[in-house]
């Protein structure tokens, strides 16, 4: 819907008459404009903070150039730009048509056919914008117009111009509707190397909403969703058979798991689905970096290296997620996640947001990628087993015995939280994560192909079971991400987000201690390996005592 031009507004932006506004969003002021030529046109006016930033026009400049490589084919055709101006803009093609939003929200949920076609009309652009080197960054069902019918993808790849201007972007502002980011979007470590498969998750929310009326991971609140996005399976409602499959698929925590936008058309069309353990299979086989324009073009990867790629994400249970929220604007979000650093100790405090938002300000964290040598060190020559690295840390352990890595020498006591991703290589091994250890005393998490287990050990005293059994927790060779979070001697244990332990830990004398890796021999035979990547471990800090004085 076009709306009258307000006081101040610009009426002419070089060889384009602006007619009314289309819309504004967070980069600027979407006009209809007619150029010389008698065309019309949408022209989107940068807003004036960001045009004073020379990093950002240059930035803009690059983008719009790359932008202009996409095939118009099922996207708004880049026509022209001047980043140079006092006010930067970009005109692209008018699209005269109702966005998905409306759609959906005058009509409802679309049926099988429609839904079908939006699906495959918004994966073919994505086809052609990552074809082009480009990520979107902000695809929701507002920036889906239907021309005669047939769905185009506007306002791609620019948006990327603003937020790797640093200047403009923090915590807790980001560019993007938080219904649709992909769960690295929340990490802002590595949110200016985000990839293409952070806009096929935003395909799996765009298509869950045209198929249900409602995003994948819809809750009351900004924080709830962002939540639900980082900790919970999506709910998929009335879509079914293959499409929901891809959905899913699409919708999968971590980048490396996510088809292409390409193997999405091809799906699509072909009207074939695969499981996940196929998906990650197929994965498994490709060369790395996995999937990324960024990865293979010099600006995408900035901070990252040649062949840098985002890595996995520790994932959390919903009130765990909840309690690592440092700060929430009123339309964005951000949250504690694992740096993508190897080998680092931070510390991290909690923003200046009011108290019962806050989460825990943590005395310190400890992060590790576990792809070589650092916090935790290679050991070989041993008959009982090995640690070695192998772009995870491998421990294998040929004796039913436990067979242990050493990571730092810190004691961790009190509140505390383990993020780690898991991975049994072998069926007759688990993976093991000891906590609170001092050696001969302490307990120990065991990630078995059949069970979770929780025990407590005790040399002197034998061991007492502290158990929770689930039916096939860890299947071999699928990395699972663990959380392991303890709060006034509670013990969560959740796996993909999914709570599979709880207990009390009754030891008080055990209030303390070291954070240990390793792995067991199930059958007694043989070897067995277990692996792990990606530990952050994180110490609450305590609020010294408060003394009330007598009035």
């Amino acid at each position: 819907m076009t709306t009258a031009l307000r006081p101040g507004d610009p009426r002419r932006l070089g060889a384009y008459s602006l007619l009314g506004r289309l819309g504004e969003g967070g980069m600027g002021t979407v006009f209809l404009g007619r150029s010389d030529a008698g065309r019309i046109v949408a022209v989107k006016v940068i807003r004036p903070e960001f045009a004073a930033e020379d990093e950002f026009r240059a930035r803009f400049r690059s983008e719009v150039d790359r932008a202009r490589q996409v095939p118009p084919f099922c996207t708004a055709e880049v026509l022209d730009a001047d980043p140079d101006h006092a006010t930067p803009y970009l005109v692209v093609e008018y699209v005269d048509g109702p966005s998905l939003a409306e759609v959906v929200a005058e009509q409802g949920p679309l049926p099988g056919t429609n839904l079908h076609g939006v699906a495959v009309g918004v994966a073919t652009a994505l086809t052609a914008i990552h074809g082009a080197g480009v990520v979107h960054r902000d695809l929701k069902p507002s920036n889906v117009l239907f021309s005669l019918g047939t769905p185009k993808v506007i306002d791609f790849g620019i948006a990327r111009a603003l937020e790797s201007t640093t200047r403009h972007t923090s915590a807790s502002q980001m560019v993007g509707s938080i219904a649709y980011m992909a769960p690295e979007r929340f990490d802002t470590d590595i949110s200016p190397v985000v990839g293409p498969a952070a806009d096929v998750f935003a395909w799996g929310a765009v298509v869950g909403y045209a198929g249900n009326g409602r995003t994948p991971f819809a809750a009351g609140s900004p924080t709830a969703t962002a939540a639900r996005i980082l900790t919970q399976p999506p709910v998929l409602g009335a879509l079914t058979g293959p499409l929901r499959d891809l959905v899913a698929h699409a919708l999968a925590k971590e980048p490396d798991d996510r088809p292409t936008a390409h193997e999405l058309l091809d799906a699509l069309l072909s009207g074939e689905s695969r499981d996940n353990a196929g998906f990650v299979a197929d994965l498994g086989h490709r060369p790395k970096p996995h999937r990324s324009a960024g990865a293979t073009t010099g600006p995408e990867r900035e901070d990252g290296g040649p062949g840098a790629g985002p890595a996995r994400r520790p994932r959390r249970r919903l009130w765990v997620a909840a309690a690592l929220v440092l700060a929430l604007a009123a339309t964005a979000v951000a949250l504690v996640l694992a740096p993508r650093r190897s080998a680092t100790r931070t510390a991290t405090q909690a923003s200046a947001a009011p108290p019962a938002a806050a989460g825990p300000e943590w005395s310190r964290a400890i992060v590790d990628r576990l792809d070589r040598p650092g916090l935790w060190r290679a050991r070989a020559g041993d008959p009982d087993g090995a640690c070695s690295f192998e772009s995870q840390l491998v421990i294998t352990t040929r004796k039913s015995i436990d067979y242990w890595c050493q990571g730092p020498d810190d004691e961790f006591s009190g509140d505390q939280l383990i993020t780690v991703d898991a991975t049994v290589i072998t069926p007759n091994a688990c993976g093991v994560i000891f906590f609170r250890d001092h050696g001969t005393r302490g307990y120990e998490l065991s990630l078995c192909s059949q069970e979770v287990r929780l025990e407590r050990y005790d040399d002197a005293e034998g061991e007492t079971l502290i158990r929770r059994t689930r039916d096939d927790a860890f299947a071999p060779g699928r990395r699972r991400a663990v959380t392991v979070a303890v709060v006034n001697d509670d013990v969560t244990t959740t796996v993909d987000g999914r709570t599979v332990l709880d207990a009390r830990l009754t030891d008080r004398s055990l209030a303390a201690g070291h954070v240990v890796l390793g792995a067991t021999n199930n059958t007694y035979t043989g070897e067995s390996k277990a692996a792990f990547a990606n530990i952050a471990i994180r110490e609450a800090k305590r609020e010294p005592p408060t003394s009330v004085q007598p009035s």
